[in-house]
């Protein structure tokens, strides 16, 4: 059977979604942003990301999520379109306390997991860091109770710190003056960009490195195509890259070029 990792002596399978965080590729901007989250996280903050589809902003969340020190800080992660305040209140609790008991009520479920993180925070110096990811799809019900989660002591200290992330549809949506009372509550706002077109070839090398392959596999014209059809998004490049690779290796080629690119792109990812 032909294999990716043979056919080009790879130790490892490149362009997953898994890659251990310490061999990511960071831009400028992602430093940037990792940086404002660990302020953020110091400081219990709220904070807003935004980007476009398959630009790595969970993959960000995730390089953050590791870098939180668990003698001081409780990470809780949330994904779900569907998510209301009483189901996320009871969420939440659940990944915060191991001895949680359930209530029907939305206004228990949130005394109780207020109560909960003011103990951590209090006796034991603990900051509960909560992330919503996906949340461009949340109801507006569960974005404005955002506002309410950080009046909990009359403006005074915020008992977590709280990180909503989304596509670039939910900037749009919180921009409406309906929703000014959440975005002046807002710390920090950050839109995470695509790639630019170096930033893709040194993203594509990144890869190829952390699987020990030889980053010259993609020709300069194989590049370009790449970056022409991916706009500089992550997601895009790994799966273009995936499957110009399995196509090379089919056919016992050892480098990528331009045309292999668009052959792929036409016959597997065109719709």
């Amino acid at each position: 059977m032909i294999t990716v990792e043979a056919s080009f002596n790879l130790r490892r399978t490149p362009f997953e979604r898994d890659i251990p965080t310490n061999s990511l590729y960071l831009t400028p901007g992602t430093l940037e942003l990792l940086s404002r989250l660990e302020y953020a996280a110091q400081k219990r903050s709220f904070v807003v990301i935004t980007g476009d589809v398959g630009v790595g902003k969970s993959t960000v969340i995730r390089k953050f999520s590791e870098t939180l020190e668990s003698k001081l800080f409780r990470y809780v992660y949330i994904t779900d379109s569907a998510l209301r305040p009483r189901v996320f209140y009871w969420e939440v609790l659940t990944q915060l306390s191991d001895d949680a008991k359930p209530s029907f009520y939305r206004v228990e479920c949130k005394r109780r997991m207020m109560a909960h993180m003011h103990r951590l925070l209090n006796e034991f110096h603990i900051t509960p860091v909560v992330v919503i990811d996906e949340s461009h799809l949340l109801a507006q019900d569960m974005l404005e109770e955002t506002r309410f989660l950080l009046n909990n002591c009359m403006d005074s200290q915020n008992p977590m710190c709280l990180i909503i992330v989304g596509q670039s549809e939910l900037r749009a949506t919180l921009s409406k003056e309906s929703y000014e009372p959440i975005t002046q509550r807002i710390d920090f706002r950050f839109k995470l960009e695509a790639f630019d077109r170096a930033q893709s070839s040194e993203y594509i090398a990144a890869h190829m490195r952390y699987a020990g392959g030889d980053v010259g596999i993609f020709t300069d014209t194989a590049l370009d195509e790449i970056y022409r059809y991916s706009e500089g998004r992550a997601r895009k490049i790994n799966k273009v890259c995936t499957l110009a690779m399995l196509y090379a290796a089919q056919r016992n080629k050892t480098a990528i070029d331009g045309a292999d690119i668009s052959f792929v792109v036409d016959q597997e990812l065109t719709w």
